[in-house]
């Protein structure tokens, strides 16, 4: 049934009864009557909308209407009576991908230069010199466009020349391709919120949510982004902006591939050409000896760069510096001053930013299981990554290539790959397990012992099939008790917490007691390798109960990270909460939320679905 409205009347009512906090949305924590009444104009028919959810409901699709500029318009009381699930996934496959979808190019340019995180009065977008193509194309739009400057990277730039950008910082061009009769971007897609650019891990996650949505191009697209960034930026990076040069991320392009395949292989030249971007990243970002590689056979995060990381927040380190600059005695902004500006230099605090950088190349940005030990460690979760590299090329080779595929001068079989992942799993196996604890810790290969950090990147094995029945039998009866709570798993244990973090610090935002979509998403795909079906619907069904009952009650909000021990999106750590600020409407979710929404629901069973809807509480179903 639809009602007609005069929008702007009935929007404004609506909110000066129910938005009683006037922050724009309809909330739990606004007290107003909680009821309000529609008239239709020209029926006068009468249709009562009560509680919260259903008053959020209205007051978006009234907010879509306004964009319309019309001052009638109908409203489809089937999309406020709507079923959450069915609400919140169908927002996400229809509107959330599209309006997080970017391009660089003379299209795209404009949202992308919106940028709050540079000062530069006159945006600045580098392109890489050996993109010829590309060179050409944005040279010709700075002539043609306002506000809107073109550097070209020289080649084979070195890390001391991305240092000298730091004071003129921009974003990185992305692939071109051509269509019709015009060169345009290859769209890729944001995280949401202030992350306005290509993201790495990010993205392989996003990729899995496009898949599901039946989005295959844009998929490919994201793989087309990771083979130029590798090209012509070295590494796959943290993301496309000046400062990012100097450091990867989590290794999940082969993952991004097999999703690909398993859906549709594109043709055999694309496959040939990102598998060969897969083995140049491997050969040349994660196994070059001294760097990412490490004396035991395993590897580590290990970012370039000098000193703090351009970033971060004015006052972000004021924790860190603050007894450097007691040390110099001098004012901690000053001190500051004169670090960046290398016009004061510290051994010691370098290597803590060594540290810091390589703990933002892991993904994992900020956690106290890396601070100050990243750079000497063979984390679980890098190894598990690179064994699940070894594993698909394997696989590729074996399915797509006749076992036989040749890269530059290099003939590879999939055995030659399957010797690299059995090498990596005896080896993980003797540094990282621990039989006591029944979990994988981190191995220090500078003080050669294992960091007996309690971090869900244990469970990271299992979702790369590298551990045994045993190991993941044990893993799942003993570890994950220690990290799940209602509504999932905490990026750390309590106790690892309380043992290791600083309480001078800020709260690590990876760390108890928050929950990220990607730990749940890599626990649940192992757990249902190894045949832990119901465990699997449990952890699957605790976390879409905890997005579905934060967007029920909190306008539809759906954001980057939850707070496990309150079951709430209401964070408070170092960076706080992105995908939680908007007017009236939720635009876009929170990229890997998204994602993980649309995952779990291929794996939730329809009697759990049911009950997800109902927002029954998981401590009532386990």
């Amino acid at each position: 049934m639809k009602f007609l409205l005069n929008i702007d009347k009935v929007f404004h009512e609506l909110l000066l009864q129910e938005d009683t906090d006037q922050d724009k949305k309809i909330t739990k924590d606004d007290e107003g009557p909680k009821k309000f009444v529609l008239v239709d104009e020209k029926t006068k028919q009468e249709q009562a909308i009560e509680g919260t959810y259903h008053l959020s409901n209205l007051l978006q699709e009234l907010a879509l209407l306004k964009e319309s500029k019309i001052e009638m318009g109908e409203v489809d009381l089937n999309r406020i009576q709507e079923n959450p699930v069915e609400r919140i996934s169908r927002k996400i496959r229809d509107d959330y991908w599209n309006e997080l979808t970017r391009t660089i190019d003379k299209k795209g340019l404009a949202q992308i230069l919106q940028d709050e995180k540079t000062a530069n009065e006159v945006p600045t977008l580098y392109v890489a010199a050996k993109d010829k193509q590309g060179v050409a194309y944005f040279q010709g739009l700075e002539k043609e466009l306002q506000n809107f400057k073109v550097a070209v990277l020289p080649e084979n730039y070195s890390m001391e020349y991305v240092d000298t950008l730091n004071t003129k910082p921009g974003i990185l061009a992305l692939a071109l391709e051509q269509k019709l009769y015009s060169l345009q971007g290859v769209p890729f897609v944001v995280p949401g919120g202030r992350f306005n650019e290509m993201y790495g891990w990010d993205s392989y996650f996003i990729g899995v949510g496009l898949l599901i949505d039946n989005q295959l191009e844009k998929a490919m697209a994201i793989a087309e982004n990771f083979k130029y960034q590798i090209i012509h930026y070295g590494k796959i990076l943290n993301a496309n902006r000046s400062y990012y040069l100097t450091r990867t991320q989590p290794p999940l392009y082969s993952s991004l591939l097999i999703e690909i395949v398993k859906q549709k292989v594109p043709n055999h030249e694309w496959l040939k050409s990102h598998l060969e971007a897969v083995i140049l990243e491997y050969n040349t970002v994660w196994m070059a000896p001294g760097n990412r590689l490490t004396e035991t056979g395993l590897n580590r995060y290990k970012a370039e760069g000098v000193g703090m990381p351009f970033e971060v927040e004015p006052g972000h380190f004021d924790d860190v510096l603050a007894p450097y600059a007691k040390k110099y005695n001098l004012p901690i902004r000053e001190f500051e001053k004169q670090y960046l500006e290398r016009k004061l230099v510290d051994a010691d605090l370098d290597m803590y930013f060594v540290h810091d950088r390589s703990l933002r190349e892991s993904g994992h940005d900020t956690t106290d299981r890396l601070i100050n030990t990243c750079a000497n460690l063979n984390s679980v979760d890098v190894n598990s990554f690179l064994y699940k590299y070894e594993k698909d090329i394997a696989y590729l080779i074996r399915e797509y290539f006749n076992n036989a595929f040749q890269t530059g001068n290099i003939n590879y079989t999939s055995g030659d790959w399957e010797q690299k992942a059995q090498f990596r799993k005896d080896k993980i196996n003797e540094l990282c397990w621990n039989e006591k604890a029944s979990m994988y810790f981190d191995y220090d290969f500078v003080n050669k012992k294992q960091f007996p950090f309690e971090a869900a990147t244990t469970f990271f094995p299992l979702w790369a099939k590298l551990c045994s029945d045993e190991q993941a039998k044990k893993l799942v009866e003993i570890a994950l008790p220690k990290f799940f709570k209602t509504g999932g798993i905490t990026g750390s244990t309590k106790s690892s917490n309380d043992a290791f973090g600083d309480k001078e610090a800020p709260q690590r935002q990876w760390d108890y007691p928050f929950g990220w979509a990607p730990h749940q998403m890599l626990l649940w795909e192992g757990l249902i390798n190894y045949k832990f079906f119901d465990k699997a619907q449990e952890m699957v069904y605790r976390w879409l109960w905890l997005i579905t009952k934060n967007a029920v009650e909190y306008n539809g909000t759906i954001p980057e990270k939850f707070d496990l021990e309150i079951s709430s999106h209401k964070v408070f750590a170092e960076y706080g909460n992105v995908g939680t600020e908007f007017d009236y409407i939720a635009k876009e979710g929170f990229g890997w939320v998204n994602a993980s929404y649309q995952y779990g629901l291929q794996i939730l069973n329809d009697t759990f679905k049911q009950q997800l809807n109902r927002l029954t509480s998981p401590d009532d179903l386990f």
